[in-house]
């Protein structure tokens, strides 16, 4: 049996201000929050050998009472590092490789389990290392030294505690932009400045975005209370609510600023759209005349509309499509249940499932914030979908591929219905779909890292 987590991250520092780091693990646990300690007895070198301690309270002392020394089992001075822990069946590797690119660098971590106790291991150990790698290599940054630089558009992000605003506040610090998260709930885990705020009304917080540098304060607003709920008429309510006050709070805020906000990254969604069926969606696609399905167009419309009176100099309305990620719930659930043997078509299978990559949502997000020089988006909807969405038959059958399980029998639609009834979730994030892709992106000249389905799922699940 074997696990293998292998994640990325580009970093705007020098390859040896990263080495430093990486290299002495007695620095591990401060960046790395899944460790609470580490050393190695002697300097680094095959064949060296040390220990961790785990942060988890509930694997910590089995841990120390049983695990034996950790051994450094590569390095390449500069640029890899891999250390491995046996277990009675099997081992455990983690693995760092640093490349420059251009004045930066690239890191790669790769965790991988083998041998029978690969499911316990992956429990208690691995994939906590694995989890989150984009605000675990912030982290990494901040550790190495990395500052925030004046000239950069500093960046607020109302929701930025969610698996996209992780996604998206690491990747703007690593590139040296100063980051503020409006939250409800500070985080301590979190390595950004975080500042709470009720989500409905202007307070202390508003003073984050007057704009004390040049280069100005960029608002990302993805604030909004996760959409898998039953579609009664309170969670629709609630669904709604939770997005429309904060956008209104936001708004009201910024016109009381001496100065625009930079840019606006208003999230939305293709859900906007409901069950388009087989018409091919764009950004100037209208919306349903009929009004849509409550919980889809119900929600988002009123969402988008609440930045109405917005003060910033451009304002775009990202509509992200279903984002592929490993830390996703979404994902997560299909992939269990292909897992599990449940990876067959859902309903007909012929609805279609627009998507997008991570790494590309990321671009697309920086694009709109006006941080990708090559690409300029004009004011207004961008979707964010690949250009080639797939059915849902084509989506589980890429997954089974992918995690090399055989062929799966169907869910018929009303057993769904019925499974959804006792999850509390709405049957029709799954049996509906909408065939999106983006004019606007393709105008703008910009080219998906990931435009494949295969490929994006090989990239996410390789090893």
């Amino acid at each position: 049996m074997a696990w293998t987590r292998t994640t990325s991250a580009q970093l705007d520092l020098p390859p040896a201000q990263v080495w430093s780091v990486i290299s002495d693990l007695s620095r591990w646990s401060r960046w790395q929050p899944a460790v609470s300690g580490a050393r190695l007895d002697g300097p680094v070198a095959v064949g060296a050998t040390g220990s961790y301690s785990l942060s988890s309270r509930a694997f910590r002392a089995l841990h120390e009472r049983t695990a034996p020394p950790l051994q450094v089992t590569a390095h390449e001075e500069g640029r890899v590092l891999e250390i491995s822990q046996p277990n009675p069946t099997g081992e455990m590797r983690v693995r760092w490789t640093l490349d420059a690119v251009d004045d930066a660098t690239r890191l790669e971590q790769v965790v991988s389990v083998h041998g029978a106790m690969t499911p316990a291991v992956v429990l208690g150990v691995a994939g906590a290392l694995a989890q989150d790698f984009s605000t675990t290599s912030a982290r990494l940054a901040l550790e190495c030294g990395l500052s925030p630089d004046p000239s950069r558009v500093k960046v607020v992000v109302a929701g930025g505690s969610g698996a996209l605003g992780r996604l998206l506040a690491g990747d703007l610090l690593r590139h040296r932009h100063e980051v503020v998260l409006l939250t409800r709930s500070p985080d301590a885990s979190l390595p950004y400045r975080q500042v709470q705020w009720d989500g409905r009304t202007v307070g202390a917080w508003a003073d984050e975005l007057e704009a004390t540098a040049d280069a100005g304060v960029a608002l990302v607003n993805l604030a909004g209370r996760l959409v898998d709920v039953r579609p009664s008429p309170a969670n629709i309510a609630s669904l709604r609510t939770s997005r429309v006050e904060p956008t209104h709070a936001l708004v009201s805020a910024s016109q009381q600023l001496q100065r625009p906000l930079v840019s606006w990254l208003q999230a939305s969604t293709t859900a906007i759209w409901s069950d388009s069926g087989e018409e091919r969606i764009t950004e100037t696609t209208p919306l349903p005349a009929d009004g849509g399905l409550p919980q889809m167009t119900g929600v988002a419309q009123p969402w988008e509309a609440a930045v109405d009176g917005a003060r910033a100099e451009h304002v775009h309305l990202l509509r992200t499509s279903i984002v592929l990620d490993r830390d996703a719930p979404a994902l997560q659930v299909l992939a269990r249940l292909t897992r599990a043997g449940l990876g067959g078509r859902v309903g007909s299978g012929r609805q279609w499932f627009s998507w997008i990559h991570r790494d590309d949502w990321v671009r697309v997000a920086r694009a709109a914030l006006g941080l990708e020089p090559d690409t300029t988006l004009p004011d207004g909807p961008v979707v964010a979908a690949a250009p080639e969405p797939v059915r849902n038959a084509e989506l589980m059958a890429a997954l089974r591929r992918v995690l090399r399980r055989p062929a799966a029998p169907p869910t018929p639609a009303a057993l769904l219905r019925v499974g959804a009834v006792a999850l509390r979730s709405d049957p029709a994030l799954a049996l509906t779909g909408r065939h999106c892709t983006s004019q606007v992106l393709a105008d703008a000249g910009f080219v998906f890292e990931h435009p494949h389905l295969d490929d994006a799922l090989g990239e996410l699940y390789r090893g």
